[in-house]
């Protein structure tokens, strides 16, 4: 019986080298542009942080993480730093857990999602 040789990792990926390489597809404080995102953060944070994490295959409890916003930030080469992520996440969490809701929606509609 032959063994599977291990994957030795030798390069990890740097910014901007992601296939979909991008920015964010609205402002932190663009809640106009889908007002229905918008209100269900502001009155229902909960299943709006639910949402996100289910859309990203993720515990429901982890919607509202500086983890969910990094993971989702480098999957898709958007510019940044965990410190900026903390700062946004702590400073602002339903403008930055709506602002992830939006981006979803928008790279689904994009059919890059």
């Amino acid at each position: 019986m032959q063994q599977a040789q291990p994957i030795v990792v030798v390069t990890q990926p740097q910014r901007g080298g992601y296939p979909h390489g991008s920015n964010w597809q609205t402002g932190l404080l663009d809640c106009c542009s889908d007002c229905g995102v918008c209100l269900c953060g502001t009155f229902c944070t909960i299943c709006l942080a639910c949402q996100v994490a289910s859309d990203m295959n993720e515990c429901c409890l982890c919607g509202t993480s500086v983890a969910m916003r990094t993971l989702y930030r480098t999957r898709y080469g958007i510019p940044g730093s965990i410190c900026s992520d903390f700062m946004v996440t702590f400073c602002c969490t339903v403008c930055s857990l709506c602002q992830l809701k939006r981006d979803i929606n928008r790279r689904r509609q994009m059919n890059a999602f």
